[in-house]
């Protein structure tokens, strides 16, 4: 069954700091760019960040620059997001997504997790 898992969210408080998991199962996964989105309320979906799955180059998209970091492990099938300096504007259910590239368009993947819930607040 092919599934991607998503973990790691949860309460912090600003400047504060989580690292977000993406496990997935059932596909090939080295064979695919992993791509982290996010949607707060109210507001589309939008780009933070994505791992290629060639050469592991990766990518920040304006939300993720500078304050994210992108890894992934393929042994454990495993992309992890680590936030830091984390703010309000932050605030949004995290996705991770398999697709053939990075990009910031979501209509170019082919997988998605079920979301993780990342809330900034004091």
């Amino acid at each position: 069954q092919l599934q991607l898992v998503e973990s790691g969210g949860g309460l912090v408080q600003p400047g504060g700091s989580l690292r977000l998991s993406c496990t997935a199962s059932g596909f090939t996964f080295e064979h695919f760019a992993i791509g982290w989105f996010r949607q707060a309320p109210g507001k589309e979906r939008e780009g933070v960040s994505c791992i290629s799955s060639s050469d592991g180059s990766t990518f920040y998209y304006d939300s993720a620059k500078g304050r994210f970091t992108i890894s992934r492990d393929n042994a454990k099938n495993t992309v992890y997001l680590q936030m830091n300096s984390l703010k309000s504007a932050d605030t949004a259910a995290y996705y991770c997504a398999a697709g053939p590239l990075c990009t910031d368009y979501d209509g170019i993947y082919d997988y998605w997790g079920q979301g993780t819930q990342v809330t900034v607040s004091s």
